[in-house]
């Protein structure tokens, strides 16, 4: 899966930003904090949950299950608003 070219990632602070171009069908701004962030990163390149996990745990200390249920919600409303190429 892959972040679709129609998203653009903005950072601005501590706060990361989804802005569709144009051409998106998604009309609106998604926030987030620097987990969606690492997430958004990882999706700029074709990958998987498993690769995405991977590069949170070097990040961040935390449980793996809150990581893995992060990372699905995440998925799971980029795939609502069309984000994801799967």
């Amino acid at each position: 899966m892959k972040l679709k070219k129609d998203f653009i990632v903005h950072n601005v602070g501590d706060e990361t930003l989804l802005v569709p171009t144009a051409e998106a069908d998604f009309h609106g701004l998604v926030q987030g904090n620097k987990t969606v962030d690492t997430i958004l990163n990882c999706l700029a390149e074709e990958t998987t949950e498993e690769k995405i996990l991977i590069a949170l745990k070097e990040k961040y200390d935390g449980d793996e299950a809150d990581m893995r249920a992060d990372i699905a919600d995440v998925i799971a409303k980029l795939r609502t608003i069309g984000a994801i190429d799967e």
